[in-house]
């Protein structure tokens, strides 16, 4: 197994019960560099006071602007324009998922999160593999 614990993970994640869920996961897994944003209009101001980040997890329903626009946001900015951005919804449909496909994510995982796969998810994530998996 190709080791992943100094990689950095971006989660954006308006509730908290599901974000300390991914962080009890990927703590798990070994993943110590975890930062949060709660809202998708701040995300990429929040990125810039980071290091550099491996992958980020967003989710598609959040406040005031939804993950496909805050999406096009982070192809725009600099630092983030080439870090996988993978969709993390309770949206776990054929027809979202094909948006986002058509939109250029990266990868897709349906809510609610399965903690005996999303692990794995993410490590398939972080070594390159793609992942689209609605359930």
């Amino acid at each position: 197994m190709e080791n992943i614990r100094n990689k950095r993970i971006l989660i954006v994640e308006d509730n908290v019960d599901n974000y300390t869920l991914i962080l009890r996961l990927l703590t798990e897994l070994g993943i110590e560099g975890c930062e949060w944003v709660s809202s998708g209009w701040k995300v990429a101001e929040e990125a810039d006071g980071q290091g550099a980040i491996d992958l980020v997890l967003l989710d598609i329903n959040l406040p005031y602007e939804d993950g496909f626009s805050v999406h096009r946001k982070l192809r725009e900015h600099p630092r983030l324009k080439n870090v996988p951005i993978v969709a993390v919804t309770a949206n776990a449909d054929e027809a979202t998922m094909q948006r986002a496909i058509n939109e250029g994510f990266d990868g897709f995982i349906g809510k609610p999160l399965d903690p005996d796969r999303f692990p794995q998810q993410v490590y398939r994530l972080l070594t390159g593999e793609h992942v689209w998996e609605i359930a």
